[in-house]
């Protein structure tokens, strides 16, 4: 999201997991929106599929999802937070949002790859709540809960989807708190809530 210098949709290709791309995507989403408002880190990678023993885990299958849960997202925050504090600076709300899991502090046998770099990441997004709350750049770490999604799919083939939260509903929720921080900026209320990591 932006402060909007154009409207609408703007697609941009790139692979969050590797290095080398993250400047070109950084740059792209800068030159398209002109700012940056909120970071939303969604990408994410299973690691090995089926689900393996962590001793079992090919190094390559943990790193991939090192990688793509915890590097990529550090990275591109890392790339674009001149921007948000650019943001935060000219009196907006600039937010990172990090899409965490129950796995990120369940120890679900057979998820250790997934689980540890998304427990990575939620404890990178409490150090940066910490670090960047005094530029009024807010960070928050979220689970969507169980999706039906492809990525759920893989992981739990016999899942009920009935069951399963639709993944308009996680994004309603996503945009319900992110609402809720620019409302208490909008009334200068503390700006701490259960959403935000502490």
């Amino acid at each position: 999201m932006s402060h909007v210098k154009n409207k609408g949709s703007h697609g941009i290709v790139g692979d969050v997991s590797k290095k080398d791309e993250i400047y070109p995507i950084a740059l792209q989403i800068t030159g398209a929106l002109g700012g940056l408002d909120v970071l939303i880190n969604n990408a994410s990678d299973l690691g090995p599929v089926p689900m393996q023993l962590l001793a079992d885990t090919e190094c390559e299958d943990f790193e991939r999802a090192l990688a793509t849960n915890t590097l990529g997202p550090f990275r591109l925050t890392k790339a674009l937070l001149g921007s948000l504090a650019a943001s935060a600076r000219q009196g907006r709300t600039a937010v990172v949002l990090n899409v965490s899991s129950d796995a990120a502090v369940n120890p679900y046998s057979r998820w250790g790859a997934y689980g540890a770099s998304k427990a990575a990441l939620h404890h990178l997004s409490r150090i940066w709540y910490e670090e960047l709350k005094e530029e009024g750049i807010q960070v928050l770490s979220l689970d969507p809960g169980d999706m039906h999604t492809p990525l759920h799919a893989l992981a739990v083939p016999d899942a009920d989807t009935s069951l399963l939260k639709r993944p308009e509903t996680a994004a309603i929720e996503f945009a319900d708190a992110i609402g809720r921080i620019l409302s208490r900026r909008a009334e200068a209320q503390p700006t701490i809530s259960e959403d935000v990591v502490p």
